[in-house]
């Protein structure tokens, strides 16, 4: 049987002497702090018979081996976010309910946040919030994490987000193609704390002793002349047309997406097709990293077929595969592996691109972190005069890459790209 850390059994304690007066409790604990496990002996100590466990695909595996580990009375169910409506439990106690920022969407609830929701209500169950950041991107995205509870949320008053909004939110006007819109981004942190606090457990991995740190290095990649070229040519005309194809950036939106796929090496099709347009990217990584054991996060389904192409058979999908030490190589998607999963094995962390997501950046370079390792090196691969680097400067400053700031920048990549083309550099 598994045994818990002082400081997880302080956590627990505490949790539990929360949701004896409460319906929920929301547990902000640093990734590596052992969120999972905690979460799982807190459910033993409330006394709960059946529990759901709500969290990513890619995390399932690991939290029923800490389930087996740890070997309580309590039955549970595991399930991703995606496959919530196939839930059909004639009882339920308990609620666990992973990486909880990602149904805190606004100003409208998620089709997640809606699931989560009916649950919730069919059952009356008490549920334990599990987030490292709970507002990643905004203090607005506390409303539908509450408003799932229904009456036992902390801001019940208020009906719909909206209605919320007018007292919690300082909102602003934005201006998008020549009309004024209200932006809803701007929760007020000090009143939004004061609703939340008395069920907020936070907990840091310095509390806990880790005393490991992440190092970041860019390795910079000319940008072949073909990139160069489709670049520089998409920026000017907006449209470029081949045989069966055709590449479409008629709005400032569909810029900036195409421009991020072909500095990588990839594009998506008006069709929906992608194709590689250049591999040189993978190779770079394969020919750089080889001997060491690597992770490495793309952000396109194609990138993935570049890389699978540059390393063959020494690259796997399949996170076991990786972790038992059966291939040197994994690659995971940004979006799907942020989160829930460990890369402790991985000699480094090896970013194809970058996402347009704060969260993005922060969660996905955390995951080799673990108690006992004190140094982590991840590295970045960014294009030269690509616009990766442009969103790197802004998602390490808690900011979403957005349209505004791509509109800022996109007139220096198309200088750089005529540079390139002009002065013969590939």
């Amino acid at each position: 049987m598994i045994q818990l850390r002082d400081y997880q059994k302080q956590i627990a304690d505490q949790t539990t002497a929360i949701l004896q007066s409460s319906q929920f409790v929301y547990l902000a604990l640093e990734v590596r702090t052992g969120k999972t496990l905690t979460s799982l002996q807190i459910a033993s100590q409330v006394g709960a018979t059946s529990v759901l466990f709500v969290t990513k695909k890619k995390a399932i595996g690991s939290i029923q081996s800490d389930y087996d580990k740890l070997a309580p009375r309590y039955s549970l169910e595991i399930v991703n976010y995606e496959s919530l409506h196939k839930i059909n439990m004639s009882s339920l106690s308990l609620i666990i309910l992973d990486e909880a920022h990602c149904f805190g969407k606004f100003p409208k609830p998620s089709k997640r946040a809606k699931d989560v929701k009916d649950i919730i209500d069919k059952h009356r169950c008490k549920a334990i919030y599990l987030s490292g950041t709970p507002s990643p991107e905004s203090y607005s995205q506390m409303y539908h994490q509450m408003w799932v509870l229904g009456s036992a949320s902390p801001f019940a008053a208020y009906t719909n987000f909206y209605k919320w909004a007018k007292d919690y939110v300082d909102i602003k006007q934005r201006k998008i193609n020549s009309l004024f819109i209200n932006d809803y981004s701007h929760g007020i942190q000090d009143k939004i704390d004061a609703r939340v606090k008395k069920y907020l457990i936070s907990f840091t991995q310095k509390e806990a002793g880790f005393e490991s740190s992440v190092e970041e290095e860019i390795l910079r990649v000319d940008m072949p002349e073909i990139v160069s070229k489709l670049c520089d040519d998409l920026v000017r005309d907006r449209v470029i047309e081949g045989k069966k194809e055709i590449i479409l950036a008629d709005t400032g939106a569909k810029l900036m997406q195409k421009l991020h796929q072909l500095c990588s090496g990839t594009i998506i099709f008006e069709s929906g097709a992608s194709m590689i347009v250049s591999d040189f990217k993978a190779k770079f990584i394969r020919e750089r990293f080889a001997g060491k054991r690597i992770a490495i996060f793309y952000k396109f389904k194609a990138e993935l077929m570049a890389i699978e192409l540059a390393f063959g058979d020494s690259v796997t999908t399949d996170l076991a595969t990786f972790q038992n030490g059966l291939c040197d190589n994994f690659a995971i998607q940004i979006v799907t592996g942020r989160e829930g999963i460990n890369l402790s094995v991985a000699d480094h962390i090896v970013f194809y691109n970058i996402d347009f997501s704060a969260t993005s950046y922060f969660q996905a370079k955390d995951r080799m972190t673990t108690k006992d390792r004190m140094h982590n090196k991840v590295y970045w691969v960014f294009t030269k005069g690509g616009i990766e680097e442009k969103i790197y400067k802004v998602v390490q400053k808690k900011k979403n890459f957005t349209i505004s700031h791509f509109k800022s920048s996109y007139k220096l990549l198309s200088l750089q790209t005529h540079v390139n083309r002009t002065t013969g550099t590939n």
